[in-house]
C-alpha cells in the first residue's frame, strides 16, 4: 500500500472530527437536522483550517444511504466514493485551473442532469475567487436558481475577490484559524496512533509555527518524522524549521523591559547566529506582547506562564501598546529588507529608548505634584532606563515632603452649595487643574456620586480629569467638603452646548496642550532647553 501523508490520512471523516471550527459543525448539523438546506454555500478562511474538507464532509452528510443525516456512515458507495473523489455526483472542481467562461457553460449544461446515484448533485468548487469576471456572470443565474437536485459548495482564501453578486447568493461561513492548543493536541493524536514519541513541548512549538493551520502542521510533523525517526524532541523542532524557544522569547522581553540594551542585542545575535528565522523571531515577539496585553486587560485570562504575568505587571498599559506598535512596524520593514538583523536591532533599542521616556501625561502629573508639594506615587516596576534627553525637566521631589497647609476645618455643606465650595478649594489647592474643573457643568448628585458633565467641544479636558491622580485628588475632595464619601462621574453630554459656559465665564477654559504653553513654569524651561510643545 502507498504511503499517505498524515494531512490525507488523518483527514477529518465527518462534523464531529473537524479541529476548532464548532461554530461551522453545530449550523450545518443543526440546518440538516432541520431540513433548512441552501442551495449554495461558500467557506472563507486561511488555508489549511478545513474548507475543502467540511465540503466533503457535508456532501457525504447530504448523499449518504441515510442520508440527509448529521452522520454519515463512511461505509456506503456513496461515501467511499466522496472520500476517493470518484463520486459521478459530487464534482470537485479547481477555480484556478477552470477558470474560464466555457467551464462554467459547460457546468450549466451539466446541472440539468439528475444525480447518478444520490440524492444531490454537489459542486465544490475550490478557490473559487480565481474565476474570471466573465466566469462569475455567466454562473450567476444557475446560481441563483438551480434545480433542486443541485447544491454548490464554494471554497476560498480571499472572499474580497468574489464578486458582490456572488456572495449575496451564498449562505457565508467564516473558518477560523484553529488555537495552538488544539493543533498540539491533534499532533499529540496522530503521534499515539503512529507509535511516534513526540515530546509535547516539540508538539506546541510545531503548533505555533504552523499559525493557526492544521495542515501546515501534520505536514511538518511528517518532515520530522522523516529527519528524527520515531523520537522527536522540542530541539529537533527549533532546529529543522528554525523556530525560536519559547523561553528564549520571554527572555528576550525580559532584557528589553530591563533596559539591558546590551543583553537583548546578545539574545538576538546568538540567534542569528544560529541561523534561526529573524522574522519569525519578531513575529514571537509581538505575539508575547501580545499576551501581556491581554493579562493587562484580563489578570485572570488564559492560561499563562507566571514569568509571563510577572512580566505584565512591569509595563503600563500605554508602554505596552507603543511597543507593539512600534515592533509591528519593524516587522513590515523587515518583510522586503536584505538586512533584517539591521532592523531588529534598531527595533529593540529603539523599544529601550521608549520605557525610559516620560510620556506627556507623566510631565503633567509631576508638574502638578511639584505645585502642591505632594508625594509622587509608588512608581510601577519598569525597565531601567538607558540615558535619553527629556524634553521638560521634572523636578525630584523629597521622599517626605511637607504637606500642604490643611483648609480650615468646615461643617459639610449642602447639596447646593457643593460645587462653588468645590471650585474654591480647588483654586486654593491644585490650581493647575481649574480651568479643567470649569470646563464642566455641574449637574447635581446621584446617590453618591457627583454629577459632571461636558461638552464635545471639553472632551480633553474631560480625560485630563479622569486620569487617576487627578480623579482621586477630586473624590478626597468631595468626600471631605460633603461630609460623606463621595465618587466623582464625568461624562459628555450632547445637550450641553458652548453658550452655557460662556454664561459662566467670560473666557472659555483652554485645552491642556494651550494651558501648559501659557503656564509661566513651563515657559521658562522651553526657553532654557529650546524646546516646544507638541500634541500627540
Amino acid at each position: 500500500m502507498n504511503y499517505q501523508v498524515f494531512a490525507r490520512k488523518y483527514r477529518p471523516r465527518d462534523f464531529d472530527s473537524v479541529v476548532g471550527q464548532e461554530h461551522i459543525t453545530r449550523t450545518l448539523k443543526n440546518a440538516i437536522e432541520q431540513n433548512r438546506l441552501a442551495h449554495a454555500y461558500l467557506f472563507v478562511g486561511p488555508r489549511g483550517v478545513g474548507k475543502t474538507s467540511t465540503a466533503r464532509i457535508l456532501a457525504k452528510a447530504l448523499n449518504c444511504v441515510k442520508g440527509p443525516t448529521v452522520m454519515p456512515c463512511g461505509e456506503c458507495d456513496s461515501c467511499r466514493e466522496i472520500a476517493r473523489g470518484t463520486s459521478l455526483d459530487v464534482l470537485e472542481i479547481d477555480g484556478a485551473s477552470n477558470n474560464g467562461v466555457e467551464q462554467v457553460r459547460e457546468l450549466r449544461e451539466n446541472v440539468r442532469f439528475a444525480p447518478a446515484h444520490g440524492k444531490f448533485k454537489i459542486y465544490i468548487i475550490d478557490e473559487v475567487h480565481m474565476l474570471s469576471s466573465a466566469a462569475f456572470n455567466a454562473l450567476l443565474k444557475t446560481l441563483e436558481e438551480p434545480p433542486a437536485h443541485v447544491k454548490f459548495i464554494f471554497a476560498t482564501t480571499e472572499p474580497q475577490k468574489v464578486l458582490p453578486t456572488i456572495l449575496s447568493r451564498c449562505q457565508r461561513f467564516d473558518l477560523r484559524r484553529i488555537p495552538a492548543a488544539l493543533i498540539a493536541a491533534h499532533l499529540l493524536f496522530i503521534a499515539r496512533e503512529e507509535k511516534i514519541t513526540l515530546d509535547e513541548r516539540a508538539a506546541h512549538a510545531v503548533a505555533r509555527g504552523a499559525e493557526g493551520g492544521l495542515r501546515d502542521a501534520e505536514s511538518m510533523l511528517d518532515q520530522l518524522v522523516a529527519f528524527c525517526g520515531d523520537k522527536i524532541a522540542e530541539e529537533d523542532v527549533l532546529s529543522i524549521f528554525g523556530f525560536t524557544a519559547e523561553q528564549t522569547v520571554s527572555r528576550l522581553c525580559e532584557r528589553i523591559l530591563d533596559g539591558a540594551s546590551s543583553k537583548a542585542l546578545a539574545i538576538l545575535h546568538e540567534q542569528s547566529e544560529a541561523g534561526k528565522d529573524l522574522s519569525r523571531l519578531m513575529t514571537d515577539l509581538i505575539l508575547h506582547l501580545r499576551d501581556l496585553l491581554i493579562l493587562k486587560a484580563d489578570p485572570g485570562a488564559g492560561d499563562f506562564t507566571e514569568s509571563a504575568r510577572a512580566q505584565a505587571a512591569r509595563i503600563a498599559l500605554d508602554r505596552l501598546l507603543e511597543l507593539i506598535e512600534q515592533f509591528a512596524a519593524a516587522e513590515s520593514r523587515m518583510k522586503w529588507a536584505p538586512n533584517k538583523k539591521l532592523h531588529f536591532e534598531v527595533a529593540v533599542i529603539k523599544a529601550i529608548q521608549t520605557l525610559g521616556q516620560a510620556t506627556l501625561t507623566e510631565v503633567i502629573d509631576a508638574l502638578a505634584r511639584l505645585r502642591t508639594g505632594e508625594a509622587p506615587p509608588p512608581r510601577q516596576p519598569a525597565a531601567a532606563p538607558i540615558p535619553v534627553p527629556i524634553p521638560i525637566p521634572i523636578p525630584l521631589v523629597s521622599d517626605d515632603p511637607p504637606p500642604p497647609p490643611p483648609l480650615p476645618k468646615k461643617a459639610a455643606v449642602q447639596d447646593d452649595a457643593l460645587w462653588p465650595a468645590i471650585l474654591e478649594a480647588v483654586r486654593e489647592r491644585r490650581k493647575f487643574i481649574l480651568s479643567w474643573v470649569e470646563a464642566g457643568v455641574f449637574l447635581g448628585i446621584e446617590g453618591n456620586a457627583c454629577l459632571l458633565g461636558f461638552p464635545k467641544t471639553q472632551s480633553l479636558a474631560l480625560e485630563s480629569l479622569t486620569r487617576a491622580s487627578n480623579r482621586v485628588f477630586l473624590e478626597d475632595l468631595l468626600s471631605e467638603i460633603a461630609g460623606r464619601p463621595l465618587t466623582l462621574r464625568c461624562e459628555v453630554r450632547e445637550d450641553l452646548l458652548e453658550q452655557a459656559l460662556v454664561e459662566k465665564k467670560e473666557d472659555l477654559p483652554l485645552d491642556p496642550v494651550e494651558a501648559l504653553k501659557n503656564d509661566p513654569l513651563i515657559r521658562k524651561a522651553l526657553e532654557i532647553f529650546k524646546g516646544e510643545i507638541q500634541s500627540a
